[in-house]
């Protein structure tokens, strides 16, 4: 039986329509989820819609129209740019699903019962965009410490959860299990200026406002966004609080990567692995918070008018070059930066010239010399083995890098055997082979090495740009799309390849840029 590998993304608060910042997570996740498959996990990959809350209520009035209308409209706007973005998720999961409320009031219930929450009376710093509360210390200049905005002073009955009671057993499990919480800074950040200081008992209902899931057993109170939020994890995999939980959820929890932003990082390494202990469950293997994607070197903001949308970019530069930009340029552990001029020069010098250029000219020159027939190498120098181990040896590699998350390393790892495929044309220059007939065995041979590598390449290619992917594969005409079969033997002699098409073509700048209004 296969392993199991299961990976979620946060889900997306249904406020308004996702930008590329919010875009980046989804495409991270579905790049490890594809590497994963390719590498014979039996992977389930989850994301969705985060739809309760008095953000949404209050916009939804605005409007004109209920909450729930209000949130159907952007979940599937949020479906819909994931799909755009040629995403593999397993399951779009929607907090506003009946069995995920039941189950949710369940969750609830049973921590009453068992004393990890209890009746109380809140008053504190509330902000409404981010749901949450906060104390005098925790503000910052006045404000929101997470997103700057005004706060206000509220006070009302509300059910609390007893993270005290959970503090050392937290601590102690973080200690124990070094990975849990990724990058390492993130965890410094999580131990150090949250849990060694002292944990405070967490909000965990309302009464201010109706639109969420209302306590089973004082149904004056709803229960606040992270039980509701969090408990997705689980209950669409078929958690049942009863403990009669379905089959798929023994099969896939404990999850193994919980991709989210670094701004809900405590949310998920100190609310949600409380839960769980609570609960009796084991606790995800990985929580890996990511960085942002800035615009320029601002944060992006409705206010200062720099969003951009994968949705608007694909239509001018394809999805695979968007996917490319997003999963190589954004570093591993600090904020990564999106400019239309950034992106063209990607596309340009990596994905027009280093891949696609190579092949093009490779497969060119095939029906050029021998009418696309694809012959086996008879004629081995030594200048073919640096090729040939470099492209043996690359599976290797992108596996150290996945496994670390580390996948723009893992892309450069891949570009590499691209890289020196074209070295290789250059030391080869089967032009002037064709020239000499007593040189056609050589000439055959030097293609087929670059056809391998460029499948080779291709086939680790299909977890990071799959349509490119395909269509290097379909004008090579092969099948040979499996990590298995990395071998450089994997073009079967005798068959003719399909003819060139780009794959990206060159972009002038300038021109570009002036089209899209943005040059300076």
């Amino acid at each position: 039986m296969n392993k199991t590998f299961y990976i979620s993304t946060a889900i997306t608060y249904t406020s308004g329509k996702p930008h590329i910042g919010n875009t980046y997570e989804i495409v991270l996740a579905d790049a490890i989820a594809r590497y994963k498959r390719l590498t014979g996990y039996d992977v389930y990959f989850q994301t969705g819609t985060d739809e309760h809350g008095e953000k949404i209520q209050l916009k939804a009035k605005d409007r004109g129209i209920n909450p729930q209308e209000f949130v159907d409209e952007i979940s599937l706007e949020v479906r819909k740019i994931w799909d755009c973005m040629n995403t593999s998720y397993d399951k779009f999961i929607r907090t506003t699903n009946p069995n995920h409320k039941e189950q949710v009031a369940k969750i609830f219930e049973r921590l009453y019962k068992q004393g990890d929450i209890y009746l109380g009376n809140y008053e504190g710093w509330y902000c409404t965009p981010c749901e949450s509360f906060f104390t005098d210390s925790q503000l910052e200049d006045g404000k929101c410490p997470d997103c700057g905005r005004i706060v206000e002073k509220k006070s009302e009955p509300a059910y609390f959860f007893k993270l005290s009671n959970y503090s050392e057993r937290l601590e102690k499990y973080i200690e124990d299990h070094p990975d849990f919480i990724q990058p390492e800074s993130r965890k410094n950040e999580i131990v150090n200026n949250f849990i060694k200081p002292g944990l405070q008992d967490l909000c965990v209902s309302r009464t201010s406002f109706d639109w969420g899931i209302p306590v089973n057993f004082d149904p004056k109170h709803v229960i606040y966004v992270w039980i509701d939020a969090l408990s997705n994890y689980i209950t669409f995999l078929g958690y049942h609080a009863d403990g009669d939980s379905s089959e798929e959820f023994k099969k896939y929890w404990p999850a193994d990567v919980h991709l989210i932003g670094k701004d809900i990082l405590r949310f998920h390494t100190i609310y949600w692995p409380i839960m769980l202990m609570a609960l009796d469950l084991p606790l995800p293997k990985k929580v890996f918070g990511h960085p942002w994607i800035l615009y320029g070197n601002d944060k992006m903001s409705k206010s200062k008018g720099n969003i951009v949308y994968v949705d608007e970019l694909t239509k001018e530069f394809g999805v695979d070059s968007v996917r490319y930009y997003m999963l190589h340029e954004i570093p591993f552990g600090q904020d990564g930066t999106f400019t239309y001029e950034l992106l063209i020069d990607r596309i340009n010098s990596d994905l027009a010239n280093i891949l696609g250029n190579l092949v093009n000219r490779t497969i060119s020159m095939v029906h050029k010399y021998f009418d696309g027939i694809v012959y086996e190498p008879t004629c081995l120098e030594d200048l073919d083995s640096e090729l040939i181990n470099l492209v043996l040896k690359t599976p290797e590699k992108v596996e150290q890098k996945m496994s670390e998350l580390r996948v723009a390393d893992a892309i450069d790892e891949i570009f590499e055997i691209f890289r020196r495929s074209n070295k290789y044309i250059d030391e080869t220059t089967p032009w002037i082979l064709a020239k000499d007939p007593n040189q056609e065995e050589r000439l055959k041979t030097v293609l087929y090495h670059l056809l391998e590598a460029i499948r080779s390449g291709a086939v680790l290619l299909q977890a990071f740009l799959p349509d490119t992917a395909d269509q290097i594969l379909h004008q090579l005409n092969t099948n040979n799309r499996f990590i298995e079969s990395i071998d450089f033997k994997g073009m079967d002699s005798g068959i003719k390849l399909n003819q060139p098409v780009p794959l990206f073509a060159r972009i002038d700048k300038e021109e570009k840029l002036k089209e899209l209004g943005v040059l300076d």
